[in-house]
């Protein structure tokens, strides 16, 4: 999708401290260095963990489809039975206070509530959500939903899934029934996880699900997601909600060396997994050298009239999942490969 290929390292920062194994100093230090209000939490997403795949009405998702084809995960492995969580969740949520949890951030499996992606709701898939948020206020931890991680249903994606303009309707559609059965309870709300793994590793490189491999969906990918945000945004103020964020990986890049190649490796980076997202999100428009770079490579962002405006809906924070920084080099222009 971009002008040169890009090489991507592990940052290497040489042998760590000894670290302090003694979980009595351990707890007492995190005490002295995090401030008062500090909340320590666990974060799942529902492919992951809860298995019951086929259970109560639910129908597959594109990630059932890809798990299941062949050579697509590692030796075969899928979502099911996965931790059994929609099974086991009372003792999950024992667990979680046995070790001082006090926030939990568990994903909303959309073709569990809403197994074709539109129509009516499937009241035992939404019943588990119910359940669960009473156990978790009973446990006193908060509970923190993540409305959609990566799980769209089947039937949507056959129908063109986040490349067709609709699906983001039907994802604020689905939000909306979502917060109805659980936004009394509920105070904090995240619409999207990672939406550049949604649109460019399960649309360009094809390494998640739906294993699409055209950079051209994959920017289209993009402007959906981040339009049914705004959507699913403002479904959510209509019902009340007061505090409504989106969690995005925001991997920083570092050039390698000085050199010319290096800088703008970087550049491609920062804007396709960072501006790409942030500058649309808080400042209503999408950074012009990251779309100068798409239609170099015949890609194009399918704006439509207001769509800037509604991906700016306000919100009240921004999620940050950090792993490590990219460390990147020039690579050859795939065009002359």
């Amino acid at each position: 999708m971009t002008t040169s290929s890009i090489q991507l390292m592990d940052a290497h920062y040489g042998a760590p401290p000894e670290e302090e194994t003694d979980p009595e100093a351990l707890a007492a230090r995190a005490a002295a260095e995090l401030p008062a209000d500090f909340v320590w939490g666990a974060a799942t997403s529902a492919y992951q963990i809860e298995g019951a795949v086929a259970a109560d009405g639910r129908l597959p998702s594109i990630w059932d489809t890809f798990s299941n084809t062949p050579g697509k995960t590692w030796r075969g492995e899928s979502g099911h039975p996965a931790c059994e969580h929609y099974h086991r969740h009372a003792d999950d949520v024992r667990l979680m206070a046995d070790i001082g949890l006090r926030a939990y951030r568990f994903s909303v499996a959309w073709p569990r509530v809403q197994p074709r992606g539109s129509g009516p709701v499937n009241p035992p898939g939404l019943a588990f959500y119910d359940r669960l948020v009473d156990e978790l206020l009973d446990a006193g931890i908060d509970p923190w939903p993540t409305l959609y991680h990566w799980d769209l249903p089947q039937e949507l994606q056959d129908r063109g899934g986040w490349s067709e303009r609709d699906t983001a309707f039907r994802f604020a559609d689905y939000v909306a029934l979502v917060a109805d059965a659980i936004g009394d309870r509920v105070q904090h709300w995240s619409t999207l996880n990672e939406p550049w793994c949604a649109a460019f590793e399960g649309n360009m490189s094809g390494r998640h699900a739906p294993g699409i491999q055209s950079p051209v969906t994959a920017v289209r990918v993009v402007h959906h997601l981040l339009l049914g945000h705004g959507l699913a945004v403002a479904a959510l103020r209509s019902r009340g909600a007061m505090d409504v964020g989106i969690s995005l990986n925001l991997i920083p890049a570092e050039p390698a060396d000085d050199s010319p190649g290096a800088h703008d490796a970087a550049r491609l980076v920062d804007g396709q997994q960072i501006r790409l997202f942030l500058e649309p999100l808080l400042r209503g428009r999408y950074p012009a050298d990251v779309i100068a770079d798409f239609a170099r490579a015949g890609a194009e962002l399918p704006i439509v009239a207001d769509d800037d405006g509604l991906i700016a809906t306000p919100i009240d924070w921004v999620g940050v999942n950090y792993y490590s920084p990219h460390i990147v080099l020039a690579g050859k222009d795939p065009r002359s490969a």
